[in-house]
């Protein structure tokens, strides 16, 4: 009996403390005086639907945050009992992310460097000094210059590619892009990271690729779990040896850089790619020390962040030029005039002269930016503006997150009007500079933007001067338009992407 009224007393206490713990952040906004925000959802905040995939997809869910309270420099919403400011504003953007930058230099890593010390070593997620020191050091890996030291890489597989496709029998055949795409980011990061030269449209299952394949795959719910636990319960997994990628994923990569490095070193080899770069760096005695563990990780964030991000990216502009067969035209006449300058060659110096290839990426990076938002970490105790007229400041305490909402700020009709229309035009020389610039950030903002940006720009420019020297990209009868996004927080298409491609005859090219 005393058993039964001290089950019923806990189920009493534990209640009443789950409708106080509901109450306290359902009317959090409400108490700070933030006029603007949505009400959340009892322990789930306001992020229930993408979170979980049930009915929004990441730009749909940043896009409607964005549009509710289109005058407020910011809003507040909650990321399960976590609050979170959505910043709206531009100039208040360029204020937190370059101006009081020292503030809010870190992002909101999911788990600490100790729950996975191999992982935790990347730019992306470590903070503070040692992300400061590692930053500056690796930096003058991805200047223009090193870039140009690794474009033979890059065009080299880019010209496989292309090949492949060439050796067909068939003058028009169907592709889906998001495959023969990422096979494609995947030969170009084994080549340009770690040293090795693959061919995943010939070799469809060769080891680099299907253990990336499995490193990238982070929509599986056993997967899902380990992050929770990872996040929450890291002394436990770190006892039982889990790591954010499969075992099996993070062998190979190890063993696979320990190898290449070992080599490198004992037979003095140079080679134009990210492991040598990386080896520079860790000689370099002014900067940070840069260890074998360092190298791993990195090259292991560079291949997760470029392998499908750019992939998508190359997908969406392909589609563009699919559906916009003008635009098509007028960058295949680009191609054709600046290719036939160099005798049908393409080098660095070749990509870069080519202005509406440019224009044609950039429109591609605003309608369709890698990720829908980026997030901020405020590390000092930091006062914001009145989001209203008729609002209070807030407080940002040490601990509490800011959302850049790229995709919001990408289709507002306010900095890019007819925002659903593809239309390169809006970066001419002529009308770039209306742009405002802390409108259009598909890169993220300030000291903390994309390392990798202009690698990951090469890499998708290279492939569409080979593509479009070679073929013509038709609709197929499975072309949807317009697109989809999938629910969750990748900027993805629903569904698979299909296309036809033309073989270009040499008729065609001489009229091109």
């Amino acid at each position: 009996m005393i058993t039964m009224y001290l089950l019923l007393l806990t189920f009493i206490v534990g209640a009443i403390g789950l409708l106080l713990f509901t109450y306290r952040y359902r009317n959090y906004w409400k108490r700070q005086g933030v006029i603007p925000h949505i009400k959340p959802v009892p322990l789930f905040g306001n992020t229930l639907d993408v979170m979980f995939k049930r009915s929004l997809s990441g730009p749909e869910f940043i896009n409607k945050i964005y549009q509710l309270f289109q005058k407020a420099k910011y809003t507040g919403i909650m990321m399960f009992h976590t609050p979170l400011i959505v910043l709206q504003d531009p100039e208040l953007i360029k204020e937190i992310c370059i101006k009081d930058f020292d503030y809010f230099p870190d992002h909101n890593s999911f788990f600490t460097e100790d729950a996975d010390p191999l992982f935790g070593k990347n730019l992306f997620v470590l903070r503070g000094n040692r992300w400061k020191g590692m930053r500056n050091t690796l930096s003058p890996t991805f200047t223009a210059s090193k870039m140009k030291f690794m474009f033979t890489l890059i065009s080299k597989s880019s010209q496989n590619f292309v090949d492949y496709f060439l050796n067909k029998e068939d003058e028009t055949f169907c592709i889906e892009m998001k495959d023969i795409f990422t096979r494609y980011t995947n030969d170009v990061i084994a080549t340009a990271a770690f040293g090795i030269t693959v061919n995943s449209l010939k070799d469809r299952d060769n080891e680099f690729y299907l253990h990336g394949k499995d490193a990238t795959n982070f929509n599986s719910f056993s997967r899902g779990l380990k992050f929770i636990a990872l996040r929450y319960c890291a002394p436990i997994t770190k006892l039982f040896g889990a790591t954010v990628m499969s075992r099996s994923a993070t062998h190979f990569f190890q063993n696979l850089i320990q190898e290449t490095v070992k080599i490198r070193n004992e037979k003095n080899i140079i080679r134009p790619d990210m492991i040598h770069l990386l080896l520079e760096a860790s000689r370099n005695e002014k900067g940070v020390e840069v260890t074998i563990d360092d190298i791993i990780g990195h090259s292991i964030i560079f291949f997760l962040a470029g392998f499908a991000t750019s992939a998508l990216v190359m997908g969406f502009a392909a589609h563009e030029l699919v559906v916009n067969p003008e635009i098509q035209e007028k960058l295949r006449k680009e191609v054709d005039h600046f290719t036939k300058e160099e005798g049908g060659e393409i080098s660095y110096d070749t990509i870069s002269k080519m202005k509406y290839l440019d224009m044609v990426i950039s429109e591609t990076l605003r309608k369709y930016p890698p990720n829908a938002m980026m997030d901020r970490l405020c590390v000092k105790k930091y006062t914001l503006p009145k989001a209203t007229p008729d609002s209070k400041e807030y407080v940002i305490e040490p601990g509490s997150m800011i959302w850049l909402p790229i995709y919001g700020l990408h289709h507002d009709e306010k900095y890019f009007p007819d925002p659903e229309k593809f239309d390169p035009e809006r970066f001419s020389d002529e009308n770039k500079d209306k742009i405002n610039p802390y409108a259009y950030i598909p890169f993220g903002l300030g000291p903390r933007k994309c390392i990798g940006n202009r690698f990951a720009l090469m890499e998708i420019k290279v492939l569409f001067v080979h593509l479009l020297q070679n073929f013509i990209l038709i609709r197929d009868e499975r072309t949807k338009h317009p697109l989809e996004f999938e629910k969750g927080f990748v900027v993805g298409a629903d569904g698979e992407l299909w296309i036809k491609m033309k073989k270009r005859n040499n008729d065609n090219k001489k009229l091109m």
